[in-house]
């Protein structure tokens, strides 16, 4: 994560609902997009320094640290 700019994880989020944590990712980092994704969906393994996973449960709250990858 060395080689990727700007703030690069957000564990002060957890707990809160994701979209709005999307909003704040992007606002702080505005070289990445935050995506808000359903805890158990697939996603691509790839490791990109524009883009953050926003894990949610059910109720659309972070269960984990967002962080780029």
């Amino acid at each position: 994560m060395s080689d990727c700019e700007g703030k690069s994880s957000w564990p002060e989020l957890v707990g809160a609902n994701g979209e709005a944590a999307a909003v704040t990712i992007e606002r702080e980092n505005p070289r990445v997009d935050a995506m808000v994704i359903l805890d158990g969906t697939p996603t691509p393994r790839d490791f990109r320094c524009d883009r953050v996973w926003v894990w949610v449960n059910s109720s659309g709250v972070v269960i984990r640290t967002p962080n780029i990858g």
